[in-house]
């Protein structure tokens, strides 16, 4: 890669382009609306049509090029980056190697305006949110399919791969409803991985304090047309306090066909879960275990000239096991709680061109569904778990959701204007049709500036936790509406050789914000729709190639700046909040590459973060400095690597009582051989 297109690859945006609009639908629904969207659905994925969707693959995208000339789809339709006017952060493999990190939620960590607060380490469990956001309000996309779990934003994050099999990394900062469809609420994030390049394996292996253990092997395997990328993980450890302990798998495979009329991607992955739970839902119970299992497919078609269009389906199961006590019961325990959720989706998005721009439209359909002994209404017939001798399913409850979108792009000389809506339908909480518009534009002063604005509108449905949990803390709510919001947004983006950057600002009004809430330490959590909550924030990036801005070598090679701020202006200020009022204020974070001797180079992560909100009742959160460090031994086949994780042995809460590791070092090495 370059220098110069690295200058302008981290700070400054990217837009995505594998973002496929994904919906869903649960055949066994017998309602009107559903039968209509489900028929749709299958004619257009069968069908063989003259016309398809012809959308660039982000995996394919040389940086060797100028990004203002790379298609990208922040848009329902694809557009070069140079028109673009959504704001997107890439984080690269390039970067993804370097960083002090062994899990795609610690290496978001340090993403701008992300808030991680992980209950469990390398990747057990997290929350994750964007601009001061609940991480119920993030939508998370594996290969642009949504994989978002309706059960709750707790597992949403249960992915089937690891972070060594991840390519890139896309961050879209901002509502996108009448892009992706509903929860697309304060962000989205789009995880891409695999890539189709020679044939070859790659074994990489790593261990280190609290006998962890992390093991990976992954390869591609190209014939002809036909190319294939497949990867196995395991990653333990006993633990870094008592009932932390963790075992993780996954295994994934991708492929992609080209053929003369367009390309055919399939994808399925699965992953194991099973950890100590060390106050995770509640400090009165520390002694908690939870085990998760999810499964995942899907298939997407792409092909046109004229007409470009592109129809997909998808599948993603989640199963889970609750154990309020891991040993020693109390008296009064009945017993574990156990859900299964199925969602099932299908999507058809097309586009096309003439001489008043780009105009797109499409469709998708979503049905989300559970089965559990707490979740949801009465069974009439108990259903028996799967894989769990003498337990049973007692209740259930699905929902369907149909979208249908539109949207027009003009694009002048220095100016692009982008303006469309979603229209959305639920099948319960009496919701009804409704309409969520949205607009963009961008104007470049010159090759050096470019500013940007939008305005757009979006929802989030409550979740089935939300809707139904009841438990010894925590109390459901299935009479929660819909959450809304209107977001405006500004930014300017510069960019110079050596360096990038950008400033924006943005202020999201939302209503029937929903958080978890009590008046007093004594009562139980309960969900409800907060009035009014509006955000407001300020975003600062910047990214320096010492060696480029002096044209010489130089032992730095790479200094990165990120600051977001935060503030929430709510209405009800007499609840304690678990979750939505617990934003994070300040934020700040550094990146320091430089080389040592040789082929022998360091990174370096620093991190500030200030919490607003409590973690208990007396007591708030306190600020706190990280600091990261990897040291690694690179050549184009091997690497042989350090980390120190919380180089100073830090004490920080990131969630209520969950007390973070402290220090944590371990040492791997990773070696690939390409066949051909």
């Amino acid at each position: 890669m370059k220098q110069t297109d690295r200058s302008f690859q981290r700070a400054t945006v990217f837009t995505f382009k594998r973002w496929g609009r994904k919906s869903y639908s649960l055949f066994s629904v017998i309602k009107k609306p559903v039968r209509i969207g489900v028929l749709l659905a299958v004619y257009t994925t069968v069908s063989n049509p003259e016309y398809g969707f012809a959308q660039t693959d982000t995996t394919k995208v040389s940086m060797e090029y100028n990004l203002d000339e790379v298609k990208v789809s922040a848009q329902r339709a694809p557009v070069t980056f140079s028109q673009v006017a959504r704001i997107v952060s890439v984080i690269s493999r390039e970067e993804i190697e370097a960083a002090p990190v062994q899990s795609i939620q610690e290496l978001l960590e340090y993403a701008l305006s992300v808030d991680v607060r992980q209950r469990g380490v390398h990747g057990v469990q997290a929350d994750i949110s964007v601009r001061g956001g609940s991480f119920d309000q993030t939508l998370i996309l594996l290969n642009g399919i949504n994989i978002s779990d309706p059960q709750t934003g707790h597992h949403s994050l249960d992915l089937p791969v690891s972070l060594k099999n991840i390519q890139r990394i896309e961050i879209l900062e901002g509502p996108a409803a009448r892009v992706f469809g509903p929860n697309a609420f304060s962000g989205a994030i789009n995880i891409i991985t695999g890539s189709w390049g020679n044939t070859n394996v790659k074994v990489d292996v790593s261990a280190g304090q609290h006998q962890l253990f992390d093991g990976n092997i992954s390869g591609n395997l190209n014939t002809g047309s036909l190319h294939q990328f497949m990867a196995f993980n395991r990653i333990s450890s006993d633990g870094y306090i008592n009932n932390t302990d963790f075992k993780t798998w996954n295994g994934f495979y991708q492929s992609r066909l080209d053929t003369k009329p367009g390309t055919l991607d399939f994808q399925v992955g699965h992953t194991n879960k099973a950890f100590g739970a060390n106050s995770f839902y509640s400090a009165t119970y520390p002694n908690q275990f939870e085990e998760t299992k999810t499964t995942f497919a899907s298939v997407k078609y792409e092909t046109g000239t004229k007409l470009h269009y592109n129809p997909s389906v998808y599948w993603r199961r989640h199963q889970d096991r609750f154990e309020l006590f891991r040993d020693n019961p109390a008296s009064w325990y009945k017993g574990h709680n156990y859900h299964l959720t199925d969602v099932f989706g299908s999507n058809i998005n097309a586009w096309f061109s003439s001489i008043l721009g780009k105009t797109a439209f499409g469709a998708e359909i979503r049905t989300e569904n559970v089965w559990s002994n707490v979740l949801g209404e009465t069974l009439t017939s108990p259903i028996a778990v799967p894989r769990e001798e003498g337990q049973f399913f007692t209740k259930s409850y699905s929902r369907t959701t149909i979208s249908y979108f539109a949207e027009h792009s003009v694009y002048l000389e220095k100016l692009t204007l982008s303006g469309g809506a979603m229209t959305n339908w639920i099948s319960d909480l009496g919701f009804g049709w409704n309409i969520y518009p949205g607009l963009d534009a961008a104007y470049s002063f010159s090759e050096h500036y470019k500013i940007s604005g939008s305005v757009n509108s979006t929802l989030r449905m409550p979740t089935f936790t939300d809707l139904f949990y009841s438990g010894p803390t925590n109390i459901g709510n299935p009479d929660l509406k819909p959450e809304k919001s209107v977001t405006y947004e500004g930014s300017i983006r510069i960019k110079y050789t050596g360096f990038s950057g950008h400033a924006g600002m943005y202020h999201r009004r939302g209503k029937n914000l929903i958080d978890w809430v009590r008046e007093n330490e004594t009562e139980k959590w309960q969900p409800q729709n907060l009035t009014r909550i509006n955000s407001t924030g300020l975003e600062f990036s910047g990214t320096f190639f010492p060696e480029k801005i002096r044209k010489k070598a130089f032992p730095i090679t790479k200094i990165g700046l990120n600051y977001s701020y935060t503030t929430l202006d709510k209405e009800k200020d007499y609840f304690f909040s678990n979750y939505v009022l617990d934003n994070l204020k300040h934020k700040f974070d550094a990146e320091l590459d430089h080389k040592i001797w040789g082929k022998l180079k360091a990174s370096w992560r620093l991190t500030y973060q200030n919490r607003n909100g409590m973690r208990t009742q007396t007591e708030s959160y306190k600020p706190f400095w990280l600091v990261n460090t990897r040291i690694m031994w690179k050549t184009a086949a091997t690497e042989i690597y350090a980390m120190a994780s919380n180089l100073f042995d830090t004490k920080y809460y990131d969630l209520g009582p969950v007390e973070q590791p402290g220090r944590w070092i371990s040492f791997g090495i990773s070696h690939q051989i390409n066949f051909k």
